[in-house]
């Protein structure tokens, strides 16, 4: 039963951070191909997310002094990504900057809060269980699933950005967005597919 819910925590915490790093290197990219970012604007998007990553702390913080259970707010850091995720892609129909950036922002809120989450997990499997390798499994599983995503999403966007122009994809996918809007779908649906390996350890 304990190897079992280690694999299913090392799932989850795989499937969550390709899920929020797919997109890393696209947002700066989207926002020029898409919206019209100048280059100051687009650099700017990494200050945003690190402003919604330092509130996720801040908030963990709170809630982990409260009591709250870490398996929750794992679960709140996916479901932010997922707002935050359709919140970008539904910027580029509406061409809403001030969307984008909220967008980006509560990426990186729920990024933030889904790392120190599953990082708290990882310290109650090491308590319980007295596991010194929760922790280095932890990091190894985020770095290596981050490492993944990125060159995943980066692969797919030029993948998709080549089918779109050739008209492979279909008339209602040829514009700029189209790959990008493909890529984010892809990390929506990894998040959701966390969130489900995530429940049974919540309720164990």
């Amino acid at each position: 039963a304990g190897q079992r819910r280690y694999v299913r925590f090392l799932l989850t915490v795989s499937l969550g951070t390709m899920g929020f790093t797919m997109q890393d290197i696209l947002l700066e990219p989207f926002g020029a191909e898409v919206l019209g970012f100048s280059v100051a604007a687009t650099a700017r998007l990494t200050a945003w997310m690190a402003a919604g990553a330092l509130i996720a702390y801040a908030f963990a913080a709170r809630a982990s002094q409260r009591g709250t259970d870490p398996h929750r707010l794992a679960a709140l850091g996916a479901l932010s990504g997922v707002a935050a995720l359709s919140t970008v892609m539904f910027a580029a129909p509406l061409a809403s900057p001030t969307l984008f950036i909220f967008g980006v922002g509560l990426i990186g809120f729920g990024s933030g809060l889904f790392g120190v989450a599953t990082l708290l997990v990882a310290m109650g499997f090491d308590e319980l269980e007295r596991n010194g390798l929760a922790l280095g499994a932890w990091g190894a599983a985020q770095a290596l699933a981050g490492g993944l995503g990125i060159a995943a999403g980066g692969a797919l966007r030029d993948l998709l950005t080549l089918l779109a122009t050739r008209g492979s994809l279909g008339p209602a996918l040829v514009g700029p967005g189209a790959a990008y809007t493909i890529v984010y779908q892809v990390e929506i649906l990894l998040l959701f597919v966390s969130l489900v390996a995530l429940g049974p350890l919540a309720r164990a």
